[in-house]
């Protein structure tokens, strides 16, 4: 049985609002389901568990009633670092269970079904897997002392979610103590000396976090709607 964990510890600041950002809606409901519908779709009888910090709880199961959202899931407490909180979501997974586990952003509510699929399928023959796109912008090296230099940007990727793993393997990795190194998932289980191997993601999967990323998720949402 294949699992994801859907990280959703936002506290919106970034937005300005009391919101969490996960709870703000788009397209006419909260982010955090579009996310969760995402993964549904891909495969119902995933089990899914969602990780909240303990305070946003009840809002989160206020929600689901006001907006009829009846997919199923299990909710875990979130932790004061996405280690923490990724670890939650993972200790809720039984310790025979064999399959892969995805840990996504509750705010990236575009990843495509493609891209799910290709990194679950990734990380059953290779163990664990990372969708990334290439670099379009200019990157600039800053050094300590504020000088700089431009590098390779085709030597770069940009990283997203899903990261998906071999449930046994990630849960060794996560039973590591915290290292400041560990800048997501998968540099948790890199530390075990565990490859990763990327698949190509999807550019519209793009993490909420400000005002504006919130405006273009808007018109990407109604350009679907007006390009079914």
């Amino acid at each position: 049985m294949d699992y994801v964990i859907i990280v959703a510890g936002g506290k919106g600041l970034r937005m300005g609002s009391d919101i969490p950002k996960q709870f703000m809606t788009i397209g006419g409901k909260p982010i955090l389901m579009h996310t969760m519908t995402r993964f549904h779709e891909y495969d119902p009888n995933m089990g899914m568990i969602v990780v909240l910090p303990h305070d946003q709880q009840d809002t989160w199961k206020q929600l689901c009633k006001e907006y009829h959202f009846d997919i199923p899931h299990e909710v875990v407490d979130g932790g004061d670092t996405r280690f923490a909180s990724s670890k939650n979501g993972l200790a809720a997974i039984p310790d025979d269970a064999e399959g892969v586990v995805g840990i996504h952003d509750g705010v990236r509510p575009f990843v495509s079904r493609e891209v799910i699929e290709e990194c679950y399928e990734a990380a059953r023959d290779e163990y664990a897997a990372i969708p990334v796109i290439p670099v379009t912008d200019t990157i600039r090296y800053v050094d300590r002392h504020g000088g700089g230099k431009n590098v390779m940007r085709s030597d770069y990727r940009v990283v997203q979610t899903p990261q998906a793993f071999d449930i046994s393997l990630v849960k060794q990795a996560f039973n590591q103590p915290y290292q400041d190194s560990f800048t997501d998932d998968a540099s948790v289980v890199e530390a075990l000396g565990c490859q990763v191997v990327m698949v190509d993601g999807n550019r519209e999967n793009i993490k909420i976090t400000t005002p504006f990323d919130l405006a273009i998720a808007e018109a990407f949402l109604k350009g679907k709607q007006d390009n079914p």
